[in-house]
Parts: structure tokens; C-alpha cells; sequence
């Protein structure tokens, strides 16, 4: 499974550079709702330029739309706030058990080899991969860069996006990301739902077709969900329940808790079956 290429990890690490170099006074003012966003697009456009962003990624930016609805989950994430029964109810832990368990035996050949690369084993990635989005059945409905613009704008944690919106924006730039995909609020892209900056320093050629293509891949999804995992600290053989030497890598999948333990659970259950 060949590796995502080696310029869009230079190039990442090049925006970001750019970025914590932009002083306070240089860097586009963000706002608390939509009436700056496009005096704030066209500040940006010139950072984003500066920082190596080419013609279709600024065309990307200047299309985008202040994503109200992105705003508002940001705002709203209650969720996590349930007990770990509760949760595991509401995510439907058991219905994600029965198709993973049938899944996993249906893409068995996928599954061993992906083990084989990379130490995890099938439970940990089918068990992510129907939390985040019920087995690639619900990608999001939000256009991924607009959702990841209107949160670089944003005051409350414009720092974090910014890196994501380039990083996005690089993708669109080298035809690896659609200016219209669509993708979770946050902007998150695919069947596990990788933010941008993940995409590039974690995406996998999973199925050989010598692109990286989270969305409509299941290949390509689960190997890229692997390295992620590995390149969190995931050791092979090792355990991944709570206080054993993987919980941590899952732990670097989502800060929180009660989804850190309702992936280590499922998976247990579908490796188990």
C-alpha cells in the first residue's frame, strides 16, 4: 500500500510554517458571525497565496458560502455529555457489532492485509468506521470547505482551522479534494472522517488505483485509518482497552472519553465474533 506522496507532506509542513510565522497583526481578523466572513476571505486569499496556495485553491476559498450550519454544531455538540450506556444507545453499539461482525468476514482479504501493514486489527477500524459515518452510508451534508473556512474565521478556535483551510485548500489545489465535496460539519472528509491536515499526513493508497480518495474508497479509508492509528502510537498486538497500550492511539482518534471506550468496546465485540 503505497504512501500518500512525499510533496503533500512537504507542502503541509510548509503552510503550517507559514502559518505560526503570520504575526497577530498580519493574520486576517476573525468575527463571531457571518457579517466579516468576506472581507475576511479576501485578507485571507493573501495568506493563503504567500503561503504556496495556487489558483484553484484560492478559487475554492473565494467560493465558499459563511456555513451557519457548521456554526451551530460547533456550538451544540452535547453528545459526549451522555453517560457510556447512554451514548452506546444513541450511536446504536448493537446494530454496529451485527453489521461489523458481517463486514468484517465480507472484506476479510482487505481487512488481513491492512492488519498485516499496519498492527490494527479489523474491530478498531470497522468500529470507527460506523460510528463516524454508519459504514460510508452518511458522508455529512456540508461542503467541506466552506464548513472548514467558516471555522477558520471564527474566533473560537480560528488558530486549529486556519491549518485545516489550508491544508484543505492544498488538496483542492492538487486535485485531490473537489471544491464541492461534501463532508461533515467541521469539514471532516470520507468514511471516517479525517479533517484535512489528517488527509495529508495520513492518506493511504489503500486500493493501488495510485490516488487517496476517502470518500468513495473503502480501501483507501481503512488503511488510511490505520496509519493514523499507528502513527499515534499503536503497537502491534498490544491491547486497546482502557489501560492497555493501544487505548492510547484510540484516544488520539477523538478527546472524548465515552467515544474513546464505545470504539474500544464494538471493537472487542467484532474482533470477538
Amino acid at each position: 500500500m503505497a504512501h500518500w506522496k512525499n510533496w503533500t507532506r512537504r507542502a503541509l509542513g510548509g503552510l503550517v510554517a507559514m502559518v505560526v510565522a503570520t504575526s497577530a497583526a498580519e493574520a486576517a481578523r476573525c468575527g463571531n458571525d457571518a457579517g466579516g466572513f468576506q472581507a475576511w476571505k479576501a485578507e485571507f486569499a493573501q495568506e493563503a497565496r504567500a503561503a504556496g496556495i495556487g489558483n484553484r485553491g484560492l478559487q475554492a476559498l473565494a467560493g465558499t458560502a459563511y456555513a451557519t450550519k457548521t456554526i451551530h454544531a460547533d456550538r451544540n455538540q452535547k453528545s459526549f455529555k451522555l453517560t457510556l450506556d447512554q451514548f452506546m444507545q444513541r450511536r446504536g453499539a448493537n446494530t454496529i457489532i451485527s453489521k461489523g461482525r458481517s463486514l468484517k468476514r465480507q472484506n476479510a482479504q482487505l481487512f488481513a492485509a491492512i492488519e498485516r501493514s499496519y498492527g490494527v486489527p479489523p474491530g478498531v477500524l470497522i468500529a470507527i468506521w460506523g460510528m463516524e459515518t454508519g459504514f460510508g452510508s452518511f458522508l455529512g451534508n456540508s461542503n467541506i470547505v466552506s464548513a472548514v473556512a467558516t471555522l477558520a474565521y471564527d474566533c473560537r478556535r480560528s488558530d486549529f482551522f486556519t491549518r485545516q483551510l489550508l491544508a484543505a485548500l492544498t488538496l483542492v489545489d492538487r486535485g485531490a479534494l473537489s471544491a464541492n465535496a461534501v463532508g461533515a460539519a467541521h469539514g471532516e472528509i470520507g468514511q471516517t472522517q479525517f479533517l484535512p491536515v489528517n488527509v495529508v499526513r495520513y492518506g493511504v493508497d489503500g486500493d493501488g488505483d495510485g490516488r487517496i480518495d476517502l470518500i468513495r474508497s473503502r480501501a483507501d479509508a481503512m488503511a488510511s485509518t490505520a496509519n493514523f492509528l499507528r502513527g499515534h502510537g499503536w503497537r502491534p498486538g498490544a491491547g486497546y482497552q482502557p489501560g492497555q497500550p493501544n487505548f492510547g492511539a484510540i484516544q488520539g482518534w477523538n478527546a472524548a472519553g465515552v467515544y474513546q471506550k464505545a470504539i474500544a468496546i464494538i471493537a472487542a465485540e467484532i474482533d470477538g465474533g
